[in-house]
């Protein structure tokens, strides 16, 4: 479940001008997602309601770009209340512990539709390199006439890298993250 950390790096797949762009990520329209395994049985969804964060777009150099992404625990959404509480305590991502979760990218490659996204990502006060492909989404304009881009990735993290042993085999150890990202050019 600490998917939005993530991956979150991905956010560099902005490509709008010639020399680098700078970018504030829209919450109201960025996502992160994710599902385990309970029981061995299905899946259990859940999201992040808040993402912040800044990507640095060059699109003729994107090895000059990057992305800073912060997630808030205490916006993790199940649908369930008690279920939220639990994985906002110390059994899992002890929230008041470690109320944000983080991702600082190190190096961006590529060209064309699929960017390559290095960082370190940060779960629980442990940080853990990772490298996602971040698929460009579209350009253009908002309602304000504000420029406005953004893309996804899927990415799959381990609970245990970060910490959270909590029910191992009763919760899946594999967290698969979707994130869904949009930004607003400065």
């Amino acid at each position: 479940m600490k998917p939005l950390t993530l991956v979150v790096a991905l956010i560099s797949a902005f490509v709008f001008s010639a020399n680098a762009d700078t970018f504030k990520i829209d919450p109201v329209h960025s996502f992160v997602l994710f599902n385990v395994q309970h029981l061995g049985i299905a899946n259990t969804y859940g999201r992040f309601t808040d993402i912040s964060g800044t990507v640095v777009f060059d699109k003729d150099n994107p090895s000059k770009s990057s992305v800073e992404l912060s997630v808030p625990v205490a916006s993790l959404d199940t649908h369930n209340s008690i279920r939220d509480q639990s994985l906002r305590s110390p059994d899992f991502f002890d929230a008041k512990q470690f109320p944000t979760m983080t991702f600082k990218s190190t190096k961006v490659e590529g060209s064309g539709d699929t960017l390559t996204v290095s960082g370190d990502l940060t779960i629980h006060g442990v940080t853990k390199p990772m490298t996602v492909d971040f698929k460009k989404g579209g350009e253009g304009k908002g309602v304000f006439g504000e420029m406005r881009g953004g893309g996804e990735t899927h990415f799959t993290i381990r609970r245990s890298d970060f910490g959270m042993n909590f029910q191992q085999g009763a919760i899946g150890d594999e967290v698969n993250i979707i994130l869904s990202l949009e930004g607003i050019k400065k």
